[in-house]
């Protein structure tokens, strides 16, 4: 019999679209899921599965799930880090994990975070002329007088490998800098051309809050109804980075209070959805999860994925 191999959640049939897949259909019995499973669907989508492919972490592994899927010896995620797989417990039951190579995802994270900013401080969306907005400038956005960055407050919640892209985005624009992480020093600030402030500082004073950081027991709703409320009242908070760094609940009611005045976010609680009491507020701008999402990505996902799984059919048939 051959080899049964699922592929979760390929939204954007990148996976499919970007490789032959002729060889190992030849090999395996292979099915490719282009929509989210959940429950039931998903138990029977995985239950006879050997193998699976994970895009990402858009589908929670926990060890309750695996313990159901007696046949599995293999899993492969794309990304080098899965947050809902239980890695741990997939160990334990003798299952072999891998991961892949990423590409220039923090490249499209950085460049869709600063769309976000420009987008959301520009009124970009009631700016645009269309056949379905054919006019010159609506009534709402007529008397709008956009002001420029330079001189604003960039507040960067994480100065990682993308929170050093934007630093420098910023600095371009000649914003002011100032940056907060569980274990930042003046040091690696000034490092970036930047100064460390407190977590309070930052949102008490800057004009732009993006968040850039890695989600742990220390920051998860690391903003929330208390430090939410810190925020100015024109600010504008953006999140690229996890949904889980924000209570939602508290989101929607700080902007409903205009503290933040704005929110521009890319990720959320329970994607492909959106909270209904998101979508109804008037002072956001929604992307499905982009971030990462480009050609480059992709086809290093999917040739990464065509070789762990030539591999591993190589190594079953002995």
């Amino acid at each position: 019999m051959k080899p049964n191999i699922v592929i979760l959640d390929d939204w954007e049939h990148g996976l499919e679209r970007l490789i032959d897949w002729s060889d190992i259909q030849d090999r395996c019995q292979l099915t490719i899921y282009h929509d989210r499973l959940r429950d039931e669907q998903l138990l029977a989508a995985v239950a006879q599965a050997q193998c699976i492919v994970l895009m990402r972490d858009r589908t929670p592994f926990p060890k309750s799930l695996i313990a159901q899927l007696p046949k599995l010896k293999r899993i492969i995620f794309t990304g080098t880090r899965n947050n809902t797989l239980d890695q741990q417990a997939a160990e334990a039951a003798g299952i072999q994990v891998t991961a892949t190579e990423f590409g220039p995802s923090k490249a499209g994270t950085c460049e869709l975070a600063w769309s976000l900013i420009l987008a959301s401080l520009k009124k970009l969306p009631d700016l645009l002329v269309t056949p379905q907005q054919p006019l010159w400038r609506t009534p709402a956005i007529c008397q709008h007088l956009p002001e420029v960055l330079e001189g604003k407050r960039l507040g960067l919640i994480g100065l990682g490998h993308i929170g050093k892209r934007m630093a420098a985005v910023g600095r371009a624009f000649g914003m002011q800098v100032q940056v907060w992480s569980p274990h930042m020093t003046p040091e690696r600030a000034s490092e970036e051309h930047a100064s460390s402030v407190s977590l309070e500082t930052l949102l008490a004073t800057s004009d732009v809050v993006s968040l850039h950081i890695v989600v742990s027991d220390t920051t998860r709703k690391l903003l929330n109804s208390d430090t939410l409320a810190l925020m100015q009242p024109d600010s504008l908070l953006v999140n690229t980075s996890r949904a889980s760094l924000i209570d939602t609940p508290a989101l929607v009611s700080a902007l409903q209070q205009r503290r933040p005045g704005f929110a521009a976010l890319d990720v959320f609680d329970d994607e492909p959805g959106i909270a209904p009491e998101l979508l109804a507020l008037p002072n956001v701008l929604l992307t499905p999860h982009m971030g990462f999402v480009s050609e480059q990505v992709y086809r290093k996902f999917a040739s990464n994925v065509q070789q762990q799984l030539t591999q591993w059919l190589d190594e079953t048939a002995q």
